[in-house]
């Protein structure tokens, strides 16, 4: 029997009404020290309906933070912050995980006043956002293999603090070049020690946040979003279906509610990952920041490929009743993409739903 977008899904211990996440997206919306403010209550909030929300990413540590403006879970005050977050979204029947987002070295002692830190001291490409604007992103400080367990950990300890702020659960940023990222890659990671070189040891940093997170949630609250192949911040991966079947094979061990896939690589080595999947995938149909937005035929073909939720970005910025819009095959209204990192209100929680806009 094929599956349809409405039907519920049985996700660890939750019951989603129906199988569309809201899919993380920065929104640079975070007060001073990284706290989680009321209008990013009302912004998740409206979204609820979603089967699952999956929050921006949310820095574990003051160095893992990449961005400006971006909200974490290190402090007591965040974690107060972000529980009027989760209790709305709840008050209004929603569900919502936590993205724990280490940037590593995609970062800048300006945003956080830490040298950034990578898995080798090779610079990312492009430029990095920092108070003053953007900036060359620097050459990090290679991490010594006796300091690679604390940012192991600091994922655990903010999967603790999410689950104590009200979160359902969290997923694991371990995509678009972030520091997970960069330990899964052939040129970020130039490492001879048990954490590179060899693909059993580049997905070791990916398999023990996953493990460390799992057992401090628990493994129905953990799921990891990955990327295979992408270059994003200039990351290179070498042998990405051989690399990402080793890291699946690890994960699969320690049982995830999810693993969250990008539409980074060609259709047919993500058809061969879902094969070698045995658990939940989430699967985002669309290249993030592509030319293009995920579509109800995006997530349908996807379906019929063996996903089992399908994630939407950028369609929930200006819908927030995304839900309700495809269910009736409404108009999706397109976001303005001047307003995606200006800060304020304006096209963040302005946005109204089909019954009130029309």
């Amino acid at each position: 029997m094929s599956q349809s977008l409405f039907d519920r899904y049985r996700l660890g211990d939750l019951r989603l009404p129906n199988r569309v996440v809201m899919a993380p997206m920065s929104r640079v919306r975070a007060a001073a020290g990284g706290l989680a403010t009321p209008s990013m209550a009302t912004y998740y909030a409206q979204r609820a309906t979603a089967g699952l929300i999956v929050s921006e990413g949310v820095q574990p540590s003051l160095v893992g933070q990449s961005n400006p403006g971006t909200p974490g879970l290190h402090t007591d005050e965040q974690v107060a912050s972000w529980r009027p977050v989760t209790a709305a979204v709840h008050a209004n029947g929603g569900r919502i995980f936590a993205q724990i987002m280490h940037g590593g070295r995609v970062s800048h002692p300006d945003t956080t006043g830490l040298r950034p830190v990578g898995p080798s001291a090779v610079a990312a490409t492009g430029e990095v956002f920092t108070p003053t604007g953007p900036q060359p992103v620097p050459v990090p400080r290679a991490l010594e293999t006796a300091e690679v367990p604390e940012h192991v950990e600091s994922y655990a300890s903010a999967a603790r603090r999410a689950v104590d702020a009200g979160f359902d659960g969290v997923e694991l940023h371990g995509a678009n070049g972030y520091l997970i990222s960069q330990f899964l890659s052939s040129n970020a990671n130039l490492r001879t020690d048990r954490y590179g070189g060899s693909l059993a040891n580049r997905v070791r940093f990916a398999v023990d946040a996953t493990a460390a997170t799992v057992d401090a949630v628990g493994a129905a609250r953990t799921g990891i979003r990955l990327s295979p192949g992408g270059a994003f911040w200039g990351v290179e991966e070498r042998d990405v279906p051989e690399l990402y079947t080793v890291l699946l094979r690890e994960l699969a061990r320690l049982e995830p509610a999810y693993v969250h896939l990008e539409a980074t690589a060609d259709e047919d080595v993500l058809v061969a990952l879902r094969r070698a999947w045995p658990g939940t995938l989430i699967m985002n149909p669309v290249l993030p920041m592509g030319p293009k937005r995920a579509a109800r035929p995006d997530a349908d073909r996807w379906l019929g490929l063996g996903a089992d939720l399908i994630s939407f970005g950028r369609a929930f910025i200006a819908n927030p009743d995304l839900v309700e819009r495809m269910r009736a095959g409404l108009p999706i209204a397109p976001e303005d993409e001047a307003t995606y990192f200006q800060g304020g209100d304006a096209g963040y929680v302005t946005y109204a739903s089909y019954q009130h806009a029309s």
